[in-house]
């Protein structure tokens, strides 16, 4: 494998944790606009991406591949989280 191989190996890797939280994020901005008004989007899926990417890894290191289908019910559920924690239960 070379090394744009190995770059576009990671940055597919990355694009599901990616991609759920900028639409959790935008979603959640969208649906609680007067409680997540003093939240940045960016700050929000910024958190999430980084709870999804961890549980990606865990993923990988549990079942020893990617794409298992709970891993990416993790991901869903790790994004979640974090959304929820950032922007409500985290203030300051």
């Amino acid at each position: 494998m070379d090394p744009l191989d190995a770059f576009w190996h990671l940055v597919n890797f990355a694009l599901p944790a990616l991609g759920v939280a900028a639409v959790g994020a935008a979603g959640a901005k969208l649906l609680w606009r007067r409680e997540l008004a003093g939240t940045s989007w960016l700050r929000l899926a910024g958190w999430a991406s980084a709870a999804g990417l961890l549980a990606l890894l865990l993923g990988l290191w549990f079942f020893g591949r990617d794409g298992k289908m709970a891993t990416y019910g993790a991901l869903v559920l790790a994004a979640a989280t974090a959304l929820w924690w950032v922007g409500f239960m985290r203030r300051g």
